[in-house]
């Protein structure tokens, strides 16, 4: 057990790591590095500079310093986690994954579109043996996978990966919503903004609500803006947020986009989720307004 100021440390830890991580997640990089440095440092003072404690702190910085245009950095900190892992044989999947992740960001922000995707398919591979292929862990791998592929003009192996990645947060989502319904019909007395362990226990993490936020909307531009339109996918999108936004609580925007959604299936011939984002809609309308 790690004395009162360790702990105090630690606590430091988490909270400067997590403001880092939050900066990052809403594309502040020049915000994040301050925060990331101080959990740098007092992850060193805590754990040990070769920890693999360091990674995470580290992997922060340079997707920070790669995201301000500070590449000869971002390298400096990728060599140290990646040292890091090298010398830990028990390093988990988990790290093995976001390093991976970072070398392709890394790269792709070179232009090194080769050595991006050898690091992508490798936190695909290594994501999707511990987790599952159709897991949200693996769909972070295909989204930037989908923007090399993009950035190359591979259009169609872009689409095909920019649409497994609308499955797998769409498949997740729907499970998401039909689990806070059921647990909202058995205790009708409970508001879906209680801060109830039971109903908290079936939502995302913060982290994983600002990835889904992040990716969903990125996959949005890039159906609206295509020359070849596919209203299909785009609704498909619409449908995702709109239940992402009424899972987060902000029920403007999720009233906005699942009605954004519910008009463009009606257009098509196939109509298959009219009726789930219709009844998604109603549940979005029996609640008071609220915005974040």
């Amino acid at each position: 057990m790690l004395p009162r100021d360790g702990l105090v440390l630690k606590y430091i830890i988490d909270l400067t790591y997590s403001t880092a991580q939050e900066f990052v997640s809403e594309g502040k990089h020049k915000e994040a590095i301050p925060a990331a440095l101080h959990a740098l440092r007092f992850s060193t003072e805590v754990y040990g500079s070769n920890s693999v404690q360091l990674v995470p702190a580290y992997l922060l910085l340079a997707e920070a310093s790669t995201g301000v245009g500070h590449l000869p950095e971002a390298s400096k900190y990728l060599s140290q986690a990646q040292w890091i892992v090298l010398r830990t044989p028990d390093c988990s999947v988990a790290v093995q994954c976001k390093l991976h992740r970072s070398l392709g960001l890394f790269y792709a922000a070179e232009g090194n579109f080769e050595q991006a995707l050898y690091h992508l398919a490798n936190d695909i591979y290594l994501a999707s043996s511990t987790f599952g292929l159709k897991s949200i862990e693996t769909s972070g791998g295909y989204f930037h996978m989908a923007n090399v592929f993009f950035r190359q003009n591979k259009m169609d192996i872009a689409n095909s990966l920019y649409t497994e990645v609308t499955d797998i947060w769409h498949a997740f989502l729907v499970k998401s919503v039909q689990a806070q319904e059921q647990i909202l019909k058995s205790q009708p007395e409970m508001s879906p903004f209680t801060e109830d362990k039971e109903v908290s226990e079936d939502r995302m993490t913060e982290a994983q609500q600002a990835e889904a936020i992040r990716v969903l909307n990125a996959v949005l531009d890039v159906r609206e803006q295509a020359p070849k339109q596919q209203p299909g996918e785009t609704a498909r999108v619409l449908h995702a947020l709109a239940m992402l936004y009424y899972l987060s609580m902000d029920l403007s925007k999720a009233r906005e986009v699942g009605t954004k959604a519910f008009d463009l299936l009606k257009q098509l011939p196939q109509q298959d989720s009219l009726e789930a984002i219709g009844h998604l809609l109603k549940l979005i309308n029996s609640k008071p307004s609220y915005t974040k």
